[in-house]
């Protein structure tokens, strides 16, 4: 059995929509802050966040659930195929990279 398709991880994250860009801007009391562009209408700022998760992560669209929080801006989120590790150091690593292009 391969390990790598059992894994999941899950994170709480909370979403800002309406912002001019997708992007994640923190990490605080155990939440991910994303900014979406899409606003929070019909699904849209789910889609666009299940989008950008699977891009910024890697995966298939289709291993990012939003298992909670559908209809709040604080989500918890089910990515198959990496752990809570692995999925925060890509988030460290996605605002380390905008806080340089800031400076």
């Amino acid at each position: 059995m391969g390990e790598g398709k059992h894994r999941e991880a899950k994170i709480r994250v909370k979403v800002i929509p309406g912002a001019s860009k997708n992007q994640i801007v923190g990490l605080e009391d155990g939440l991910v802050r994303i900014k979406i562009a899409a606003p929070p209408v019909k699904g849209k700022a789910n889609k666009t966040l299940r989008d950008y998760l699977a891009k910024r992560l890697r995966v298939k669209k289709g291993d990012i659930e939003i298992t909670s929080g559908e209809h709040s801006r604080v989500k918890t989120v089910s990515i198959t195929g990496m752990d809570e590790e692995e999925v925060i150091q890509v988030m460290l690593r996605a605002i380390s990279a905008q806080n340089k292009s800031i400076s």
